[in-house]
């Protein structure tokens, strides 16, 4: 940083300023004022709202330059509580400005929260809030993010951030859905009826072009009719491709039975319920993995006439479709093969990823403000792999590991627990433990003086069930699950989960450790139902049993879960969003 002119030009400023305040700027004074780096020696020398106006001075001067990335530090980092009027306009458009441009989004959020406090003329608050619902979506807030880009449209009937909206709604479930209710606002009304029928259409889209010419005579005067989102109308162009014919392939004996037999008791129910319901369920065939080769099963399936193939659930089998350039048929595999990445054509893949569930506490901590985390998983392969998950996803995000403690799954938790949380004190938790383990770690945590630290968790330490006295010890923990698992926390109540028919049935059916399994195969149906939107629309979402389904850019599904957190030893609400972003599926197998 320049230090201040010294000798005969310094000596002639100082003259000048005593003269007077009548005086016309030298070029020395000019050059000096425009100069960031000298205004920013000069911020640091004073104090209050005189250093925060000369900051935000310098930051304006350095975005004007080029220096897009310091003027966004300047500004970021300054004290606003010290501004007001036109400075304080000034630092929040600015800041906004820089955070959108400079992928920032945080600076966004931080730049938005005047909106409340300062009264802005309507042009700039109406920039700023868009600014602010875009930053809210790059952060895996859509409910929120949501809220925001319709209040700019109800204010000024812009249609060009329709695709924005969209992309937000299309992201919540019923209750998020209903919390964002406006009677009283016809636009944000017809926006919630429109994601409700498009949720509601499972794989009939000629029935939702029907339903969606009645909502169309029923607010003709929406954006979203007169500028239809792009997602929805290109579904125009997959009429008359609706699946009819599903081949099944999963091994009837070896290891993987059960897990086979689960899922298959899923594919069916689900099926069932849609015929039931009126719906166009697809024909099942099911063909048995282990006594036949993949390229026999793919044979088996065509001649069946099926457009569409569910399975291999083995991991080598999904490995050995990865090294293929095409299959003959599109395909949903219950598994992630070992590759990094899956290139291979017409291969999606899918599984219930203890990997992805790390990845998504490291994403919520983060979030939530922590940026110190310790870790406690087991010494085992599993242990390795999704703590691994959990290493990677927190250090891209900026935190930093205080201590990484693998633990013998077969010891009392005490001396690890101890160790994952002191020296240093790290201000979160990440763990990885079944429920007997589990339970023993916020009591010692307690004992050490950290019962206020969070501890964010997957979902393998419930057992799927509520048993208030043996889980009252994991009170305050916060932990991931599939919505079917933790109906009151993910949408209010059982009779607004996704596919609630087979939901009652399987859990009044189902053995509560194969449940998770159970509703795998009824996500396994409905994704395969649904495979011409997903190969014409990458991105596209579905609500489903296993969490909020979208597709990555490898062509692996991705599950973003809702929280949940122990009170009274009972999962209950989070009232916080989780953090849903498309990062990559995992290599992790269904179960641990």
């Amino acid at each position: 940083m320049r230090t201040l002119t010294r000798g005969p030009v310094a000596a002639a400023v100082l003259a000048i300023s005593l003269a007077g305040c009548s005086f016309t700027p030298s070029i020395v004074q000019r050059a000096m004022d425009d100069d960031p780096d000298q205004l920013l020696a000069q911020a640091a020398q004073q104090q209050g709202t005189e250093a925060a106006e000369t900051r935000l001075r310098a930051g304006d001067i350095l975005a004007r330059s080029g220096r897009r990335p310091q003027a966004l530090e300047v500004l970021n980092n300054l004290d606003a509580s010290q501004l007001s009027g036109e400075s304080l306009r000034d630092w929040a458009m600015l800041l906004s400005e820089l955070g959108d441009s400079e992928g920032n989004p945080q600076a966004v959020i931080k730049a938005a929260g005047v909106l409340d406090d300062l009264q802005l003329a309507s042009d700039d608050a109406n920039l700023l809030r868009l600014r602010q619902g875009l930053a809210l979506g790059q952060l895996g807030q859509p409910q929120e993010a949501a809220q925001a880009l319709m209040q700019v449209q109800s204010n000024t009937g812009r249609e060009d951030i329709n695709d924005a909206i969209w992309d937000q709604l299309s992201a919540l479930n019923n209750r998020q859905l209903d919390a964002l209710s406006q009677p009283d606002n016809a636009i944000v009304t017809g926006w919630l009826e429109l994601t409700r029928l498009v949720n509601s259409s499972g794989g009939d889209i000629q029935g939702l072009f029907a339903r969606l010419d009645d909502w169309r005579v029923a607010n003709p005067d929406h954006p979203a009719n007169r500028r239809l989102p792009s997602q929805i109308g290109k579904l125009r162009e997959l009429r008359g491709q609706s699946v009819q014919n599903i081949a099944v392939l999963l091994p009837e004996s070896g290891p993987l039975a059960g897990v086979a037999d689960a899922i298959e008791q899923g594919i069916r129910t689900q099926q069932s319920n849609v015929v039931n319901g009126g719906g166009n369920g697809a024909q099942l065939s099911f063909l048995d993995a282990s006594s036949a080769s993949l390229d026999q099963l793919y044979q088996q399936a065509q001649s069946s006439g099926a457009q569409v193939v569910i399975g291999p659930l083995d991991k080598s089998d999904v490995t050995q479709l990865e090294s293929r350039a095409e299959l003959p048929l599109p395909t949903l595999a219950l598994n992630y093969g070992q590759s990094a990445a899956n290139q291979t054509k017409n291969l999606y893949e899918y599984g219930l990823s203890a990997e992805d569930e790390a990845r998504q506490a490291a994403r919520r901590g983060w979030q939530d403000g922590h940026r110190s985390a310790s870790m406690l998983v087991p010494d085992n392969d599993w242990g390795q792999r999704v703590g691994e998950a959990f290493w990677n996803t927190w250090s891209e995000l900026g935190g930093d590991i205080a201590t990484a403690v693998r633990y013998n799954p077969g010891a009392p938790a005490t001396d690890s627990t101890r160790r994952a949380i002191s020296n240093p004190r790290p201000d979160m938790l990440f763990l990885l433990a079944l429920p007997d383990y589990a339970r023993q770690v916020p009591p010692t945590m307690e004992y050490y003086s950290a019962s206020n630290l969070p501890v964010y968790a997957t979902s393998h330490l419930y057992e799927g069930s509520p048993q208030p006295r043996l889980d009252k010890d994991l009170n305050g923990v916060q932990f991931a699950d599939i919505p079917w698992n933790i109906p009151d926390a993910a949408v209010g109540g059982a009779e607004a989960l996704p596919y609630y028919d087979s939901y009652r049935e399987l859990k009044e059916q189902g053995s509560p450790s194969m449940f998770r399994l159970m509703a795998m195969g009824v996500d396994a149906y409905e994704l395969a139902r649904r495979m011409p939107q997903i190969q014409a629309l990458p991105g596209s979402r579905i609500q489903g049993a296993t969490g909020t389904l979208s597709t990555t850019g490898d062509a692996r599904i991705y599950r973003e879960l809702p929280w949940a957190q122990f009170s009274d030893g009972v999962p209950a609400p989070v009232f916080s969003d989780g953090l849903g972003d498309s990062a990559g599926a995992s290599n992790d197998n269904a179960t641990p």
